[in-house]
This record gives C-alpha cells, structure tokens and sequence, in this order.
C-alpha cells in the first residue's frame, strides 16, 4: 500500500491515537446513555434521535479518518474538530437542561437520576476538554513538534526543566487529559499553565461548566437526599 494510502499510525502522530480516539468514543457513549429527559428535553419526540446520532456520527468520523490519505491531513483535522465541537455542543445543550429542571424543581424522588446525569456530564467535560487542549495546541499534534515553546498554548512543568527539555520531552494526549481533569476538578490552572487567550477562555468556560455542575446539580441532590 504506497504512501498515500497510509492509515493514521502513531509516527504520524508522535503516539498512539487509541487514547484520543477512545475518549471521543467514550464521551459519545456516556452522552447517548444520560437519561431521555437530559437529551430531547420534557417533550421527548424527535431529538430523542440526537442519542443516537451522537455515537454514530462519532464511529463514522473516526472510520473515514482512518481511510484518509496521508496528504489529507488537514481534512482530518477538520473532521475531528467538527466531530468533537458537535459532541461539545450536544453535552452543553443537556447541561442546559438540567440546570433548567433544577431551576424549576427537581421531583424529590429524582436524586439518584440527577447525580448520574451530572457525573457522565461532568465526565464528558474532562473527555472533551481534554481532546480540544490536545487538538489546539501548538497547532494540535502533527504540528506541535516543530512549534516553539515561545509559542505554544500550554506550558507545562516539564519544559521549564533543563534536563527534561533537552531530552526531547513533549506533552501527549495523556498530559492534556490530566490538565483538563484538574481544570475541572479545582477550577483552575494547577501545575500547567494556559498562555493564549483562547486557552484561558476554553479553561474558563470548563471551569464554569464544572463548577454549574457541582454546585447546582450535587448539591440539589444531596439536598433531596437528606
């Protein structure tokens, strides 16, 4: 098979995509499972076909990538991005939902209902934060290598120290998943630190939506349960 045919391989990358494509996979997943409620709203009717879109899509997308040619790169960036942005925006439609339902009063005998919600929604943020830190980065990860750190997005601990730096060390998706774990976890930067404004706004708007999530939807909860 020449050159052109290649499919995506981890030299291409710089690691293994299986990470990042088992993220996008388990976010789609973990939002067509939510509740029906949180997905087409108290109606219900035809958006309930959106839980099945979500994961569908996300399979296809992943599959066309995969048979795009090596020179198609900008192709594949764009169809990931369009895939991850699609699932963003379905997760944020059903945060919206749930903080509605919590404005208007959750029925008391609900609260193991909204506890799941909230957590695949809070789970899903990490997974998706997690993918756009990785995709933006420095260009996202095809580009990154060749990018200087004067002008990366994310600087991390490990580039500031000498002996590290010089030994070629980079950030993989595993190291942009942690950041957007303790991003949502305590609501700000911790050991790695945006330098761009868009990466301190996307921190921003993950945090918020984090924080919505804890303080609305768990503590409403917990309140129900006592």
């Amino acid at each position: 098979m020449g050159v052109g045919r290649r499919f995506i391989r981890g030299e291409e990358l710089g690691e293994s995509p299986l990470w990042p494509a088992a993220a996008l996979i388990a976010s789609a997943a973990l939002y067509a499972d939510l509740p029906s409620r949180f997905i087409a709203g108290p109606g219900g009717g035809a958006f309930q076909v959106i839980r099945w879109i979500v994961p569908a899509l996300t399979v296809l997308v992943l599959a066309s990538v995969a048979w795009i040619p090596t020179h198609g790169m900008i192709t594949r960036r764009r169809l990931v991005l369009g895939t991850i942005a699609f699932v963003s925006a379905a997760n944020s439609a059903s945060t919206v939902l749930l903080i509605h339902f919590l404005i208007n009063g959750a029925q008391a005998h609900e609260p193991s209902l909204l506890l799941r919600a909230a957590v695949h929604m809070w789970v899903v943020n990490i997974l998706l934060f997690g993918l756009w830190y990785w995709q933006l980065d420095g260009g996202g990860p095809l580009a990154r290598p060749a990018c200087p750190i004067a002008q990366r997005d994310f600087l991390f601990p490990q580039q500031l120290e000498p002996m590290l730096a010089q030994s070629g060390w980079r950030p993989l998706f595993l190291d942009y998943l942690y950041v957007s774990f303790t991003n949502a976890s305590a609501f700000s930067p911790t050991d790695t630190m945006p330098l761009s404004r868009w990466a301190k706004m996307l921190m921003l708007i993950q945090s918020a939506i984090s924080l919505a999530l804890a303080v609305m939807v768990v503590a409403r909860a917990v309140n129900i349960l006592r």
